[in-house]
This record gives C-alpha cells, structure tokens and sequence, in this order.
C-alpha cells in the first residue's frame, strides 16, 4: 500500500514549551489511524501541523509527496479536516454551506450541485438538506462537517474527536461512515476514547507530553496489558475467600482482584508476565466444585495499557485484594 502522510520528528515550541516533540509516523491508503493521548497531550497541535494550519518549529509532514505548509494549498488541497468542534454557519441550510465550501475549493461552479450530491449521499444527509444548520441534531451537524471535509474527495482525511458529544446511536453511525469512507484514503482520528480504537482503527499510536509512547494494532497494544490472560470467574460470595486462597496457590497467579456483585463476587486471577493459567484454573475450579456461573480469559485491555504509558503502572483499588504469595 502507498503512504499518502508520513510526519517527520514534527516539534512545536511555545516559548519555553514544548508541546510536541519528535512525532513520527506513517499513514498508509486504507489505513485507518488512532491518534491517542490524555488532555494536554499534543494531538490537536499535532493534527494543525499536518493539516498546514500551524507551522511547526521544526520536522515536517508529507501528503502526497507534497510537503505541508501553511503556504502549500496544493498540500493542503489533499486534505480533509474536521477539526474538534468544527464551526458551521448555522444560519445556511446544509446545501447552502456545503456549496459555499465547495466553492472556497474552487470546484467550477457548474460541478458543485453534483459535488454537494455526492458528499451528502455519503454521509447521509439527503433529509436535511433544505434545513438550517442551528436546526440540527449534534449527530447530524457531525455529519455536515464530515460531507464538507469530504466533498473536495481528499487523498488524506484527519478528524479531531469525530464522536465527541454524540450519543450511541450517534456514535454507531459516525463510525460506519468513517470505515466507508476509509477504503480509498487514509484517515487519522485523533482521540481520547479508547473504545474508538476497537471500533475503527487499523493501528493506533499513543502520544505523552509531545511524544510517541506506544505505536501498534490494537491485539498488539493489547499484548503489552498486564492483564492479557487473566482470567475472570463468577462465584458465590460466599465461597469467595476460599476460592481466592485456593487460587493464591496456583503457579503463575501475580495476584486476584475482586469487586463485589449482589451475592456474588468477580474475581480476577492476574497472571505473572501474561502466563497462560487458564486451563489449571478451570481444573482446580472442576475439581472443587466452586460453582462458577462466568469464565472468561481477558485478551488484554487498551485502558490499562493507556495509563501503563501516560501515567505509569498502578493497581486498581478493589473490593478485596489477595496478593499471591510468594
């Protein structure tokens, strides 16, 4: 596949500040792209650096072989951007906004009804064409901004928090378009939301304080939970304190987590550098007659990954904690 962006050690300084430092990366044609990070972390400064509207102090990036700068509209002509809360003119209908952006695209005036068609069929908004914008649901002014970041058919498409404010069924259907729309381009989502990644990427990358932390697929990221392999069972509260005694004395076990659930207990057996114990679990389990009604082996979770990196590795704060003994 061919690389439509690739960012080059991109730095930006505010002063003394140094809010993005020596990002690098690569987006393929039909990949798709989560940019991940806490508040405060880079991404929006870095998504302004790739799209030409803030100039980096430093690095560059490439649409296309075209590298961007603010100054390059043949760079930028490749790209399409929503950025997070993208201002509409809520007093235009959705066709009269759509052809008004068509038109600061220099598409040829006689192109643009068929051009604003086209957008508006492919995110759907056939049935508010005619409406003013303030009219809209948040979910349907997502999409206006999604048809205008389309409708000039970019090689290179970057969304800031393209869900952000939405409700599920708004969410569900973003999402749809995004992987539609993800065949014939490349597209970057810059996020905060980890379950984004699941539900559209390819590949995610992780940034900390201007920096990359984390760059892989997301059964990759995965791998490096410390709770890839751990295994969650259902028991009787009741028997809990003596199924977790029991469990302490299984090879492998780190430690046990447990949260508590009417009359019974979740247990969480966390294994020691991702050991597989799931098959001696479930025979000590047989064996015993816990009376387990849920088992389940975790493939590793994307949230504690997340704070491995940002934040560092911390155990989460349970109902009752049994730490295996050495």
């Amino acid at each position: 596949m061919d690389i439509l962006l690739e960012a080059k050690e991109l730095t930006k300084r505010f002063g003394a500040f140094t809010a993005v430092d020596g990002i690098s990366l690569s987006v393929r044609k039909g990949e798709v792209l989560g940019f991940l990070g806490p508040n405060g972390a880079g991404k929006s400064t870095t998504m302004k650096m790739l799209t030409g509207f803030l100039a980096p102090s430093s690095g560059s990036a490439v649409i296309c072989g075209e590298t961007v700068t603010t100054g390059n509209v043949k760079a930028r002509a490749r790209i399409g951007y929503l950025p997070e809360g993208a201002p509409l003119y809520g007093d235009m209908t959705t066709r009269e906004f759509l052809a008004f952006i068509a038109a600061s695209h220099d598409i040829p005036k006689a192109d643009i009804p068929d051009v604003v068609e086209s957008a508006a069929g492919a995110v759907h908004l056939h049935g508010v064409m005619e409406q003013r914008i303030e009219t809209l649901s948040k979910g349907f002014k997502r999409r206006v901004g999604l048809a205008a970041a389309i409708l000039h058919a970019p090689d290179v498409l970057i969304l800031d928090e393209p869900t952000d404010g939405l409700d599920p069924n708004q969410k569900f259907e973003v999402r749809r378009l995004i992987e539609a729309m993800s065949l014939d381009r490349a597209i970057i989502i810059s996020t905060h939301i980890l379950e984004e990644v699941d539900a559209l990427c390819h590949r995610a990358v992780i940034i900390n304080k201007g920096r990359i932390v984390a760059d892989g697929t997301p059964s990759e990221l995965r791998a490096r939970s410390k709770y890839r392999n751990a295994v969650t069972m259902l028991v009787p509260a009741a028997n809990a304190e003596r199924t977790a005694s029991a469990l302490k004395r299984v090879g492998g076990v780190l430690r046990i987590e447990a949260a508590s659930e009417g009359d019974f207990m979740r247990l969480t057996v966390v294994p020691q550098g991702n050991a597989d114990i799931a098959e001696a679990i479930g025979d000590i389990a047989a064996v015993s007659n816990w009376q387990v009604s849920q088992f389940s082996v975790d493939p590793g979770r994307l949230d504690d990954v997340f704070r491995q990196v940002t934040e560092g590795d911390g155990v989460s704060t349970a109902s009752f904690t049994a730490e295996a003994q050495s």
